[in-house]
């Protein structure tokens, strides 16, 4: 598994090995394959303590090196893929991860494509492969999980995969079989784009509710009370969202990768992003009408980028700060998940803050009682609390 010691790659790799699978995890972060070899996992991951102690028993091993895949059957790819300072398509990861493995590729085995990827890669790497020589089968089955959920929704969700061949279409159902109830197979666009659709769905989910919250707060209303009463009792609306920062690696940068494959005809989801990444601009112009920010001590609480959680990639949360900085304001920040040797620990924020405000809906937030002269800023809605 390329990759093997990331968000995606090493729930991936401990189920595989868990199905009986002979697994190694290959990761250019030694360290971390260090930390993982003694016992302990690199971030915040729901069953990965059970997993990794089991793990023991399993035919599973950790490396830096490649060489270790000639040896292989089936390779995975689990490296990222992210959008560039344009907001268009970065495959560059992936064209260098296979650069790198392509020396210890032989006839027969199966790449099996992991990440996200720009609709027509697929078919890109087939070709890749066919100029080099090499007579192996490509897949795509593209990761569906939730942060931090891995090792509980690869078994929930049905997997989507796709193939060159008949072969590596056998692999892939074979493999995924031992993992999830359901396995459904697509071409290699129509699975590129289900991923880019489903991503894009909840992105403009998320921006449809932030949209509703600002309506509401600008004309002095509580959004809460007209979201409770909307779903209440009434099935049509009980997946609509709450508001909140809808950021993280995967959402806003799929998002964007969608508009780039639709040559940027696709308005909804460029006005997704505007209204999603300035929710920290619109709580920070709220809080200007009530207080003069400059000079005041504000506190942050939550800096991850989802709740419960210890992963900050692309979150909104530092972009808050950043704003709350530029107006003047000195920033305290505290997250109980998140290592940073600059944050403050929580009853320092709380007992020395003029405003707080949220920036990530921790569960343990929930329970504190704020001070009564002390402006609380949260647009995720009291119902978190």
């Amino acid at each position: 598994v390329i990759g093997g010691a990331g968000h995606v790659g090493l729930p991936l790799s401990l189920m595989l090995a868990e199905a009986g699978l002979d697994v190694v995890v290959i990761d250019r972060d030694a360290q971390k394959l260090r930390q993982i070899e003694q016992g302990s996992f690199p971030y915040m991951e729901e069953m990965s303590d059970s997993y990794l102690s089991r793990s023991k028993e399993w035919s599973i091993a950790y490396t830096t090196q490649y060489e270790p895949i000639q040896a292989c059957d089936v390779i995975f790819f689990t490296v990222g893929t992210p959008v560039d300072e344009h907001l268009n398509p970065d495959l560059e990861p992936v064209y260098e991860s296979l650069e790198l493995v392509k020396p210890f590729l032989k006839t027969g085995q199966c790449v099996v494509l992991r990440s996200t990827l720009f609709p027509g890669t697929s078919e890109n790497v087939v070709g890749l492969l066919e100029k080099s020589g090499l007579d192996v089968s490509v897949c795509f089955c593209p990761e569906r999980i939730a942060q931090g959920q891995g090792f509980v929704e690869l078994k929930q969700i049905p997997q989507i995969v796709a193939a060159s061949d008949t072969r590596g279409l056998e692999v892939a159902r074979d493999i995924f079989s031992r993992l999830a109830l359901n396995v459904i197979e697509l071409s290699f666009v129509e699975a590129e784009l289900a991923k880019l659709f489903c991503n894009t769905w909840r992105y403009v989910q998320f921006a449809i509710a932030n949209e509703f919250y600002e309506i509401s707060t600008s004309k002095g209303l509580d959004f809460e009370r007209i979201r409770s009463a909307m779903m209440l009792d009434y099935e049509r609306m009980a997946s609509f969202p709450r508001p909140g920062f809808a950021a993280g690696p995967c959402l806003f940068k799929d998002t964007m990768q969608l508009a780039s494959y639709s040559r940027d005809f696709f308005r909804l989801g460029h006005q997704a992003m505007l209204t999603n990444e300035t929710m920290p601009d619109f709580m920070v112009n709220m809080a200007k009408r009530e207080m003069d920010l400059r000079d005041k001590t504000v506190g942050m609480l939550g800096m991850a980028f989802k709740p419960n959680n210890d992963d900050i990639r692309e979150s909104l949360a530092y972009r808050l700060k950043r704003l709350l900085f530029y107006e003047g304001a000195k920033v305290l920040c505290t997250d109980p998940y998140v290592r940073d040797p600059t944050f403050v620990p929580l009853e320092v924020v709380l007992r020395d803050s003029e405003a707080i405000f949220i920036g990530c809906p921790h569960d343990v937030y929930g329970e504190i009682v704020f001070g009564k002269e002390q402006r609380v800023f949260d647009c995720w809605g009291p119902s978190w609390r």
